[in-house]
């Protein structure tokens, strides 16, 4: 799982530095929401970036299944999924779905508490790219063994409408959670609780 929790907070933290200067980084609908509620950015641009964030976690879910399938003897989505999030019986630890959704809102709370921090204008440094990332990381150790960490609503989507099933009747919590997360570490910033 170790290596998981790399792959995640590295990829994220190559991506800060390649299209934050573009987007600011928003492949997240949950830290679209998180700036928006901060007050960093105008409700009319909301709309397009989860829009954005979505097909994007689909495009890569279905690359993902493209070199999947690939493999010698075939690949079964079904059997052998694409990382999809989830909780319950026969899901990793096989955790209840109160402590996935706590686990999930937590997750993504500190996450996007953390960008939001960085990116402050108090905050800033070259450094905030790592910070994320690394933050990413630790968040995958500890919950991972809960619901796969999603934090973000469309790297859930994405595998869901590949996987069908399981993944896509447990969606749900993965949009809600990290969007409420989201929502109260903007709140937060916004009341100048967590930001000069």
């Amino acid at each position: 799982m170790l290596p998981v929790a790399f792959a995640f907070g590295l990829a994220v933290t190559a991506m800060a530095y390649g299209i934050g200067p573009v987007s600011g980084c928003h492949i997240n609908p949950a830290v679209t929401i998180a700036v928006w509620s901060a007050g960093r950015m105008p409700t009319s641009d909301v709309p397009g970036y989860i829009i954005a964030q979505c097909l994007g976690g689909i495009v890569g879910a279905a690359i993902l299944l493209f070199i999947a399938s690939g493999r010698a003897g075939g690949y079964d989505v079904a059997t052998g999924g694409l990382g999809q999030n989830g909780w319950g019986e026969g899901y990793l630890g096989a955790y209840g779905t109160v402590s996935a959704a706590v686990a999930e809102f937590v997750a993504t709370f500190l996450f996007t508490a953390v960008i939001l921090g960085a990116t402050s204008r108090a905050g800033a440094t070259p450094a905030a790219g790592l910070a994320i990332g690394l933050t990413l990381v630790v968040i995958h150790i500890v919950f991972i063994n809960v619901t796969g960490v999603s934090v973000n609503p469309a790297r859930s989507l994405g595998p869901a409408v590949f996987v069908g099933g399981q993944a896509l009747a447990q969606l749900w919590l993965f949009i809600v959670a990290p969007i409420l997360g989201g929502l109260c570490a903007g709140l937060t910033f916004r009341s100048r609780a967590l930001e000069a």
